[in-house]
C-alpha cells in the first residue's frame, strides 16, 4: 500500500518563466539562504535587486546582488516603490526573519518602523479581539499586498529547482534500525505540529519526544534537545507543513543545522525529500561525514510504507 501527500501540498513552486536577464527581487532574512538564491539568480543572467531585512540580513548581501536597499522589515511601501523602480515584477522571499523579536520582543515599532502599508497589511490579523499570528496568515496577507501591487511572489525553488534535496543516503553514515524508527515517527509528529503552524522539526530519541520546535526556531529546538537528552544519540526530523505553501517558510538546513546537531549530541538528520532545501550541499555532507551525522532524505511514501509493514508485523 502507498500513500501520498502531495494532494494536499500547495506547490506554488512550478518553474517561473522569467525573460532572459529580467530583474529578480529578493526580500533577504537572515542566514545563508537569500545569499544561495542570488548567487543562483546571477548565475542564471538575471538581475538580483535585494531588500536586505536590517537586523537580519547579513552584509555579505551586498556582493551578490545588483542593488540592494537596507530596510526595516516593516517598510512595506518602500520596499514596494523600490522594486517597481527597478521593474521587477518578480520578487522571491529568503532567509529567516526572528518572529519572537519581532512580535513580541517589542523591535517592530522600534527598530522596523512599520508604515501605512504594512499597518494596513497586518493591522487586520494584530489588532483586535481576533488576532492571528500564526505564519501562514501573516505571509499570505503579505503576498496580497504584492500581488495589489502587480508584483508576484515566487518559491525560489521555483526559480532554483537544485536547491531542493532528493530522496536517499546523504551520508557515509547510515541510520541503525532504531535511529530508522525515531525517524518515521518523528515524521508523523512534525507533519501533524506542521498543520497547527507550531513549527517544522522535532527532537526524538527512542520513540520519545524531546523537543519541539516553535516560535524560536529550529536551532534553539536543537539546544533544547542536547540539554533535555545529555547522553545524546537522538535524531533530528524537519518536515514541511502538510499545505506547505512553498513561496515561504520552506524547511531548509545546512552545515550550521550540522554543527549545531553534533555538538548538542544529535547522531542524525531525516529530512523530506523534493520538499526541504540542502544550503552548500557539499559542505553540509563533508561536515556531516566529518562529524559522524547521518543525513538521510526521506519521502511521504517510504514513511506511510514503513508504518504499513510495522502493523502488519504486529498483527501477525
Amino acid at each position: 500500500m502507498t500513500h501520498s501527500n502531495q494532494t494536499d501540498t500547495i506547490r506554488h513552486d512550478a518553474p517561473v518563466k522569467l525573460a532572459p536577464g529580467s530583474p529578480v527581487g529578493l526580500v533577504a532574512g537572515w542566514g545563508r539562504f537569500p545569499i544561495t538564491v542570488a548567487e543562483k539568480l546571477q548565475a542564471s543572467g538575471h538581475r538580483v535587486v535585494c531588500v536586505a531585512i536590517t537586523g537580519h540580513a547579513g552584509e555579505e548581501i551586498e556582493a551578490v546582488c545588483d542593488r540592494v536597499l537596507w530596510s526595516g522589515v516593516g517598510r512595506f511601501g518602500k520596499h514596494l516603490r523600490f522594486f517597481k523602480r527597478e521593474q521587477v515584477h518578480h520578487v522571491t522571499m529568503a532567509g529567516k526573519l526572528f518572529k519572537s523579536d519581532l512580535l513580541y520582543g517589542g523591535s517592530l515599532l522600534l527598530r522596523h518602523l512599520p508604515d501605512l502599508t504594512c499597518v494596513r497589511t497586518f493591522g487586520p490579523l494584530l489588532i483586535g479581539r481576533n488576532k492571528d499570528a500564526r505564519d501562514d496568515r501573516l505571509l499570505t496577507a503579505v503576498i496580497d499586498t504584492y500581488q495589489n501591487n502587480q508584483i508576484e511572489i515566487c518559491s525560489a525553488t521555483s526559480l532554483a529547482p537544485e536547491l531542493l534535496v532528493k530522496p536517499g543516503q546523504l551520508t557515509r553514515r547510515t541510520l541503525s534500525p532504531g535511529t530508522t524508527r525515531d525517524a518515521h515517527f518523528g515524521w508523523q509528529i512534525a507533519k501533524t505540529m506542521g498543520g497547527l503552524d507550531i513549527g517544522q522539526a522535532v527532537a526524538i530519541k527512542d520513540g520519545t519526544v524531546i523537543a519541539v520546535e516553535a516560535i524560536e526556531g529550529t536551532d534553539a529546538c536543537i539546544a533544547r534537545a542536547g540539554q533535555l537528552c545529555k547522553r545524546g544519540g537522538w535524531t533530528l526530523v524537519k518536515v514541511s507543513k502538510p499545505n506547505q505553501d512553498m513561496r515561504f517558510d520552506v524547511p531548509t538546513i545546512g552545515t550550521q543545522t550540522v554543527q549545531n546537531v553534533a555538538d548538542a549530541g544529535g547522531v542524525a538528520i531525516a529530512i523530506e525529500a523534493d520538499r526541504t532545501i540542502l544550503l552548500d550541499h557539499d559542505d553540509t555532507i563533508r561536515l556531516a561525514d566529518r562529524l559522524g551525522v547521518a543525513i538521510v532524505s526521506i519521502s511521504a511514501d517510504q514513511v506511510a510504507n514503513a508504518n504499513d509493514a510495522t502493523r502488519l508485523a504486529n498483527a501477525s
